[in-house]
């Protein structure tokens, strides 16, 4: 496939240091190479790499070196700023090739063969190209990435095979024992248009070829393929380096024409064709010029508007594009390259000169879109061959660092010297490498060969009348013979992952938008269909992620809540152990000291019952959490209720018995309830998303509504009968009246549970239980501060008002 651009990638070991030297830069004083961008530091690893930015006709170097010598290619100007890219990443990976640096070399061979085999020669030996002897030194080479010319990889593959240096390709077709392809042999494209000329029935084709291996090869081989079928070919035409006038497919019958060439033998060729206005051909496209941007001009369409041809799969690069217009002449001023794409791109020079023919420009001009030949970064096929070979090879090498002594793959099963790398111990690991990029398995076979995919791409009209590739289909090489061609008609292609179908309002249902899934769905397949994510969704929304969990934990608003809990407590076991100590006083004494015991036991249990709301919700711990504290919180307001009623009676008829038996049936009702809920529809913990789809949230759903609000309501009536009784009876007679205190403590008990009841329907997630366990809290610190700090500021602070005749009002004044 000759591209017209040399892509090698050339990878050496330094010598381990924790203050090595940075790569040396390089500059060629001969115009078949050009420096490298940048001088990578490398701590351990070094990488030194070739590329080819021109566009040469090889046969005319010399005799027309100022006309097409120095033909700028910014579409390979593109792929060398994929690599730095995947360079520049694998650097900045803490998971690839940690505490190693790579760094690149570039060179230039303009497309010819010599050149290439000077620039491969040259970096075998380690130092300058220009400054050099040739085969001095030990080669510090372990890989190289590239060629994209046919005839120039044959001459670099011919001078690294003796050395078993493994050659990582993204353009080559053919096979040879130490190469590696990331895009499918040529010899599955070949056999897909075979299939594909058979499947719409063209028995007359033509054939056209450049003149170089790639061509006669792939002629070889479609001829090879079309032998024993019904495909006739009508002639077989080669385009000349040095193009002159054709006049076959004027004169042939053949409507269908298959072009094995590249896109700069075809430039010509193409517009000589337009000239003579030949219309009416149906072109086959080799992958070679398929997405070439130079034909999609308004101007090609009427001849060439239908092509048809397979192209290899296209994927994302998702910094390719913000990173190309970081290539400026005022970051790189003395690069020569950026220079040149300045004048392809906008035929000026921001490195004026007296030989340079081009105006002068500031180089501060903007990169566009319009730029495409350098700028289409939407669907890259070459360029993202171009980052996996890198990827392939860095992968490679971080396997072959992670070998362990005695369990290497080489004899005695030892592994390579991690300062001593030999390029066959690299071409071992390149064998076995297999790694995930952006969904897609990147593998080799034991041909070196990567899984055979193609799109079947399709030349159609676009909205600004320029030419746009479709894709139409697909050519699977991994089915059974005969089935590999899938054809597809399709109104609107399959969503990709992460994105759902959205119907065109007025269309058939088979043309569609897509769109990316709502939040908490994904699609992990191409499909229009999302599935519900139980747990958290990537950045795409094409896989599930495990969210993160939470729950009322012991942590900036457990712990307050738990100290506060036991604190309370403390409170009320210290109110218990006054009173205990103090009870044959008067102030206990006259208060009902029974009833105030059983009130302090209630409020114990009543604030050690809001830890259960803290920490994971199990079945159990979510059964009790509601039980306990509606229970706890009944024989509380029960014995309050006694209190009133002792009250109201002034001791006449309400004795102990009577006592007990109200706050023992006043408690049952609520233990009936609570059973009857636990039986029916006990409470269980729930993981909840609605609150936040990033989230799961452990809680406890009530189970039943209605005997949740039962209880509380079962509760605030109990609440509600106390504060009416004690109201009315706060104006009896006597200092040992406390009706007007259990007034208080009523009030703002309902107060409490009357402001929870919104706050916990509205609290979101884990803070209802936060909400319902301030609720406990609040309350319960009000009853016991309402109905024992005054009782507890006379024995305390007022022994002398402690007494029988102070309370019955007949102390001496």
């Amino acid at each position: 496939m000759p591209l017209l651009a040399l892509f090698s990638l050339i990878f050496y070991v330094s010598v381990l240091s924790f203050t090595p030297p940075p790569v040396s830069r390089y500059t060629s004083t001969t115009p078949t190479a050009a420096e490298d961008f940048s001088s990578v530091p490398a701590t351990f690893l070094s990488v030194t790499t070739l590329f080819n930015m021109r566009a040469c006709v090889c046969v005319c170097v010399c005799v027309f070196a100022s006309l097409l010598s120095h033909r700028f290619d910014p579409r390979a100007f593109r792929w060398v700023q994929t690599m730095r890219l995947a360079v520049e990443e694998i650097n900045e990976s803490t998971q690839l090739l940690p505490n190693h640096t790579l760094g690149y070399k570039i060179f230039d061979s303009c497309a010819y063969p010599l050149t290439g085999q000077r620039a491969a020669l040259a970096v075998l030996n380690g130092l300058s190209e220009a400054d050099s002897p040739m085969c001095s030194g030990a080669s510090p080479m372990l890989a190289v990435i590239g060629e994209s010319g046919s005839a120039q990889s044959i001459v670099v593959s011919r001078l690294l095979r003796p050395f078993r240096i493994p050659m990582v390709t993204a353009f080559l077709f053919f096979f040879y024992p130490t190469f590696f392809r990331v895009i499918p042999n040529d010899d599955y494209q070949v056999k897909a248009i075979a299939q594909l000329l058979q499947h719409f029935n063209w028995t007359w084709v033509g054939l056209i070829r450049g003149d170089h291996e790639y061509g006669r090869f792939a002629v070889q081989g479609l001829l090879r393929e079309l032998q024993g079928s019904s495909v006739c070919v009508a002639y077989q035409e080669m385009i000349p380096l040095l193009y002159n006038t054709q006049r076959v497919m004027r004169r042939s019958l053949a409507k269908v024409v298959v072009v094995f060439s590249a896109e700069g033998e075809m430039t010509p060729f193409l517009r000589d064709y337009m000239k003579q206005n030949i219309t009416g051909i149906q072109w086959v496209a080799s992958e070679a010029w398929v997405t070439a941007s130079v034909f999609t001009g308004r101007e090609f369409y009427p001849y060439l508007g239908g092509t048809i041809g397979f192209g290899v799969r296209k994927g994302h690069i998702a910094q390719l594009s913000d990173y190309l217009q970081t290539v400026n002449p005022q970051r790189y001023p003395n690069n020569v390259l950026v220079g040149e794409l300045w004048e392809a791109l906008y035929g000026c020079s921001p490195f004026p000169s007296s030989a340079n023919p081009f105006p002068v420009c500031s180089g501060q001009e903007v990169l566009l879109k319009q730029h495409s030949a350098y700028m289409n970064t939407s669907s890259p096929r070459v360029a993202y061959n171009v980052y996996k070979a890198v990827y392939a090879v860095a992968h490679s090498l971080h396997n072959l660092l992670l070998c362990q002594p005695g369990n290497g793959p080489f004899e005695n099963d030892s592994c390579a010297q991690s300062n001593k790398i030999l390029p066959w111990q690299l071409q071992y690991y390149l064998q076995e490498v297999k790694f995930d990029m952006a969904g897609e398995e990147v593998n080799f076979d034991l041909k070196g060969d990567s899984v055979p995919y193609y799109d079947i791409i399709n030349w159609q009209r676009g909205t600004t009348g320029s030419i746009e590739f479709v894709n139409v289909g697909l050519f699977d090489g991994t089915k059974p013979g005969g089935e590999e061609l899938v054809p597809g008609s399709v109104c609107s292609p399959s969503c990709p992952p992460g994105s759902r179908k959205a119907v065109r309002r007025g269309e058939p249902v088979c043309c569609f938008d897509c769109v990316p899934c709502d939040s908490g769905k994904i699609s992990n397949q191409t499909s229009e269909t999302e599935n519900q994510c139980n747990l958290s969704t990537d950045h795409n929304r094409t896989s599930c992620i495990p969210k993160k969990v939470e729950f009322l934990a012991y942590d900036a608003l457990g712990i307050p809540l738990t100290v506060i809990s036991v604190v309370g407590a403390s409170l009320t076991i210290g109110v218990f152990v006054v009173f205990f100590y103090h009870r044959s006083t008067a102030v206990v004494r006259v208060n009902n000291s029974e009833l105030s015991f059983f009130i302090l036991l209630a409020l114990t249990l009543c604030f050690l019952c809001s830890l259960v709301f803290i920490g994971e919700p199990t079945v159990w711990s979510c059964m009790l959490r509601h039980t306990a504290f509606s229970i706890t919180f009944s024989l509380c307001i029960s014995c309050i209720l006694g209190k009133t009623l002792v009250v109201l009676a002034a001791f006449t008829w309400f004795g102990p018995k009577q006592q007990r038996a109200i706050i023992f049936s006043c408690t049952l009702v609520q233990v009936v309830i609570c059973a009857a809920w636990l039986i029916d529809a006990p409470p269980y913990p729930i993981r909840n998303t609605k609150y936040e789809r990033s989230k799961i949230i452990l809680e406890c759903s009530v189970g039943s509504s209605l005997a949740f609000w039962c209880v509380l309501g079962y509760i605030g009536l109990q609440a509600c009968l106390c504060f009416v009784l004690a109201f009315l009876a706060r104006k009896l007679p006597g200092n040992f009246n406390e009706a007007k205190y259990i007034t208080f403590s009523m009030l703002i008990f309902s107060a409490v549970w009357l402001a929870f009841v919104p706050a916990y329907v509205s609290a979101p997630g884990n803070y209802a239980g936060a909400v319902e366990s301030f609720a406990i809290l609040a309350s319960s610190f009000g009853l016991l501060f309402c109905l024992f700090a005054p009782k507890c500021y006379i024995i305390l602070l007022k022994p002398e008002k402690n007494t029988k005749q102070h309370f019955m009002g007949k102390e001496k004044r």
